[in-house]
């Protein structure tokens, strides 16, 4: 059975909306599933947030070494650390990037969500031709929710995010390797490495929500790099969990063994 087969069936007895891209970075194959369908983006919409942040610092906006002060007003429910700490914690920039990205920080997110402004994190997704990954709303603000305001995305447009970091192309190299450098000390888990050799490495980012679960990145092997992302949603979380992973030994398999 082929390998694009092996994955349909995988979703196929999932019950539930399932995207993916793969991508193999050596011979540029690729499989691609429900590629274009629109899912709430849950954090994935920070690798967004990431590059923009870059951008203004290749710009001369802004240091990866100036400080920024924590405030309660800062803090918001859900994934990270600084909600927990005490007011008046100083930090750089690039370690509030990093909370962002490898232990997924919610206040993280939005103190630079609200730094950047929407509109700036929506050009820079445009810039990109990210057709369909738009920021409508901060980090857990249920009250946008309700009114219809979302953060959205698709597999096609995070698998070609994740191509473009991979070549160095976005900003630049310097600021392509830095960010890869971050999505490579991920701590959220679970879900593409699921099944995977422990030291495996993989540069990725995940996101989920009630009844959705992503899992974004670049898989390192010795002889082959590629990129896979799985989309769910309609599944229940451990479930989700669960395809992701089996998604993700699917391919990897495959991979190695080519």
């Amino acid at each position: 059975m082929k390998l694009e087969d092996k994955i349909k069936n995988i979703i196929d007895n999932s019950g539930g909306d399932i995207s993916v891209v793969f991508k193999n970075l050596k011979n540029n194959y690729c499989i691609n599933i429900n590629e274009n369908k629109v899912f709430p983006s849950a954090s994935t919409i920070k690798l967004v947030i990431m590059a923009t942040f870059l951008k203004k610092v290749r710009d001369g906006l802004v240091k990866l070494e100036d400080n920024i002060v924590l405030l309660n007003s800062h803090k918001c429910g859900g994934d990270g650390i600084l909600k927990e700490l005490n007011e008046g914690h100083i930090f750089t920039y690039k370690e509030i990037i990093t909370f962002m990205i490898i232990i997924s920080d919610n206040t993280a997110t939005n103190i630079l969500i609200d730094f950047l402004g929407m509109d700036e994190i929506n050009s820079m997704a445009e810039s990109l031709n990210l057709k369909h990954t738009r920021i409508k709303r901060k980090m857990m603000d249920s009250e946008a929710v309700k009114q219809g305001m979302d953060n959205f995305t698709t597999a096609k447009d995070l698998a070609s995010f994740l191509t473009l970091l991979y070549n160095k192309e976005i900003i630049n190299e310097n600021y392509s390797y830095i960010m890869l450098e971050i999505l490579k000390r991920q701590q959220v888990k679970g879900r593409l490495d699921l099944y995977l050799p422990e030291d495996l490495c993989i540069a990725h980012k995940t996101g989920d929500l009630d009844r959705l679960e992503h899992d974004v990145g670049i898989v390192y092997t010795k002889n082959i790099n590629y990129i896979i992302c799985v989309l769910t949603s309609n599944i229940d979380n451990k479930n989700g969990r669960e395809f992701i992973g089996r998604i993700s030994k699917q391919i990897y398999d495959n991979v190695i063994n080519s």
